[in-house]
């Protein structure tokens, strides 16, 4: 009865006092909301067009008391001081800032809002409405925890201090040193700092000098000034080497006796030119017309460096290694790297392999884990491998050519189930005797690259499914896995639309459907002036890839489960699962999933650190490649639009340089974040990424990493284009028709 009562009650009209009460609380609840009287009337399920009338009559009440702001016609938003929120700071090139919040809401901070608080630093905000009314503005109210204290930057010495001014963009605060804080430095020179103080009313932090790197330009000093700002060595204590040293390389009779021996079966390595630490090979075996048997060996690390061992906790510190313009700086002593573990040819070496049965559609028939020994007859380059893809001739054809086979096999197969291929060219420098960069070339992936490629990716699939797939419904052991989520919806429309400009269009609702689509665009603009862009906002538009115990899957490439585990030598999470699937393969019990996650967070951010510190090596010799061609001209596209300015990226190098806004003088213009586009206010002039433009290079800074360039318009005088014959320097002109 009572329940029916309670269903046939009428739902009691809106009056205005309930009206306000029910809209200051959707308001409330979520202090980032801009909504109009339509959502509101949606959201409180209101129908008539009387009330719907009243909703709007209030909103504009609650905006008169200033209780709530109209942020743009008709839209609203809360105009009350939201609760404490705790966050991570996001700093952009012009200095102001976002601090994304733990629930992944992003908030604004003008520069004078952030009171000391530096990219990265975990912070405290209180939420408050925006001087310009569009959009809420944090306050930064304390800093919880720095992310960095460290910078490499320039020394200037006075009488009784100095001040150093940090290489980082992100830093735009000198550092004051104390005369007693010097250590030595001289002006000019290139220094790490620590910060040990920053008063609340003073401007600049305080600091001391923790190392003197050297005098500026100087190629060493640069590459260690690199390394030092991302906090990251750049040689092993010497205690450490001493003893990798000892480490003996002999295989004992126990080694043999426990491995399965592959030392007769044909098995060779494929690497590039340069190359020094092997830690893949590939052995091949036919057992019949339709089967062969395919082992991927991998350098047996975890053999010789034991958990727990100086040699260990120095690499899980580390996390992977790192690889600049110029160099490797290796994760592991080179004894071990480069020696004791490289499966060098026709050596006995040590390795952990994943072998499978396989027909020749790349179908796996059955699969072995295990500990082996095996002798690699054969170390191809590259190059040399492709030639003997393309001709059918050379030594190990027949092996090659078979695996090349089964390699594109599984790479439609991966293709076809939504993997994307994201097939990026690799810009190159040839460097000279001084490391002085005297061309550009770029490398691109040919079959050789993918023939390995596809099989490190089977082995790394099948040992992530081998732990993850758990049997009679029992939850899997905790494993280390690569997963990739799906992109963020509002990025990838955003990515979506930007695109529809070109004439490329990705359809479909499903996520294969999407990937596919995708790929129909990614080969679509091969060759076209706007790949790079093209490719380059694809990839922002995705999410990052990461380490985890948490299996979400590896979005990318299509696989529901995914680990690293081919490169031991070079990746700290690829160790982590050598160890972990040689416990399990013993029927070991679970390990510690909170201690496995904590190695999972640290590598990932690990892995990051290394990959800005390759990128900030590539943009240095980028800008002292730049550095003689000051007043040249040349053809870009542009790549990024800010409110301070266009970055443009050449064609023919891909160096990418700025043109500030403060240069276009044409007329005054204005940013428009939802376009990212710079129209003049007077004119209506648009620039908008994708745009081809001629510039002239203006200015190379290489303390800051930074070009800059001009505008170079239509039927300037004088005006000539460069271009460069990038593999070895030389250069040509192409005159332009004076005004």
């Amino acid at each position: 009865m009572g329940k029916n009562r309670k269903k046939g009650r009428k739902e009691e009209p809106f009056t205005k006092g309930r009206l306000m009460k029910s809209i200051m609380g959707i308001f409330t609840s979520d202090p980032s909301l801009s909504l109009n009287y339509k959502q509101i009337a949606k959201r409180l399920e209101i129908k008539d067009t009387s009330t719907k009338r009243l909703v709007n009559e209030v909103l504009n009440e609650l905006a008169l008391q200033e209780v709530i702001r109209e942020v743009y016609r008709g839209r609203f938003m809360s105009n009350v001081v939201s609760k404490t929120l705790e966050g991570v700071v996001e700093i952009e090139s012009d200095g102001n800032a976002y601090v994304v919040t733990d629930d992944g809401r992003e908030y604004f901070v003008p520069e004078h809002n952030l009171n000391h608080a530096l990219n990265g630093d975990r912070v405290k905000i209180i939420i408050s409405p925006g001087r310009r009314h569009r959009r809420l503005e944090a306050l930064v109210t304390e800093v919880l925890e720095r992310a960095k204290r460290t910078f490499v930057g320039t020394i200037e010495v006075g009488q009784s201090y100095a001040f150093v001014t940090p290489d980082n963009r992100f830093m735009r605060y000198d550092i004051f040193i104390p005369g007693d804080g010097l250590k030595n430095a001289k002006n000019g020179q290139k220094v790490i700092v620590r910060i040990t103080d920053w008063p609340m009313h003073s401007k600049s932090p305080v600091g001391e000098i923790v190392e003197v790197i050297g005098n500026p330009g100087v190629h060493e000093v640069e590459m260690h000034a690199i390394l030092a700002e991302f906090e990251l060595p750049y040689r092993f204590p010497d205690r450490l080497n001493k003893v990798a040293g000892q480490i003996p390389e002999k295989i004992t009779k126990q080694d043999y006796s426990e491995r399965r021996d592959f030392r007769g079966v044909n098995t060779f390595t494929i690497d590039p030119e340069d190359a020094k630490d092997f830690d893949d090979a590939l052995s091949f075996r036919i057992i019949n017309e339709a089967m062969v048997e395919v082992g991927i060996h991998i350098a047996d690390v975890t053999h010789y460096v034991l958990p727990g061992s100086p040699i260990d906790l120095e690499a899980a510190e580390r996390g992977t290694s790192v690889y600049l313009v110029d160099r490797c700086v290796p994760m592991l002593p080179e004894r071990i790297s480069n020696f004791i573990c490289s499966l060098r040819p026709n050596e006995e070496k040590l390795c952990f392999s994943a072998v499978f049965e396989m027909d020749l559609e790349g179908n796996v028939h059955s699969q072995w884990f295990g500990r082996t020994v095996i002798l690699s007859k054969r170390r191809f380059t590259y190059d040399e491998a492709q030639r003997i893809i393309e001709t059918g001739e050379g030594e190990m054809a027949t092996e090659i050519t078979t695996l090349n086979g089964i390699a594109q096999k599984l790479r439609q197969r991966r293709m076809k189930a939504g993997a994307i291929n994201f097939d990026r060219v690799e810009v190159k420098f040839h460097l000279d005797e001084h490391f002085k960069p005297t061309g550009v070339f770029f490398k691109e992936q040919k079959e050789a690259n993918q023939l390995i490629e596809e099989f490190m990716l089977l082995a790394n699939r099948r040992v992530a499914e081998h732990i993850g797939k758990a049997e009679d419904k029992q939850r899997p052991k905790p494993f280390v896995y690569r997963i990739h989520d799906k992109p963020n919806p509002e990025k990838f429309d955003s990515f979506r639309s930007f695109i529809a400009r070109f004439g490329y269009h990705i359809q479909g609702g499903t996520d294969k459907q999407i990937s596919k689509s995708l790929n129909l665009v990614l080969g679509q603009v091969k060759g076209k002036k706007e790949q790079n862009l093209v490719e380059t906002l694809a990839l922002r538009a995705m999410a990052k890839a990461r380490y985890s115990t948490a299996n979400i899957g590896h979005y990318g490439l299509a696989f529901s489960h995914y680990t690293h585990f081919t490169s031991p030598i070079r990746r700290y999470p690829d160790m982590i699962a050598h160890r972990l699937l040689a416990h399990y393969l013993d029927n070991g019990k679970a390990k510690n999933e909170e201690d496995l996650e904590r190695l999972c967070k640290h590598s990932t951010e690990m892995e990051i650190r290394a990959t800005d510190a390759e990128r900030a090596s590539i943009k240095y010799k980028q800008v002292e490649f730049m550095a003689d061609k000051i007043g040249q001209h040349f053809q870009g596209v542009i790549t990024g639009v800010t409110s301070f300015g266009l970055f443009v990226e050449l064609a023919e190098s891909k160096c990418e340089g700025l043109i500030p806004v403060r240069e276009l003088q044409d007329d005054f213009y204005e940013f428009d974040e939802d376009n990212y586009c710079l129209t003049g206010r007077q004119w209506g002039r648009k620039f908008q990424l994708g745009d081809v433009l001629t510039v002239e290079v203006w200015r190379a800074n290489l303390a800051k990493k930074q070009l800059d360039f001009l505008l170079v318009e239509e039927g300037e005088s004088n005006a000539t284009i460069h271009t460069h014959d990038m593999t070895n320097g030389k250069k040509g002109v192409k005159s332009r028709k004076p005004k």
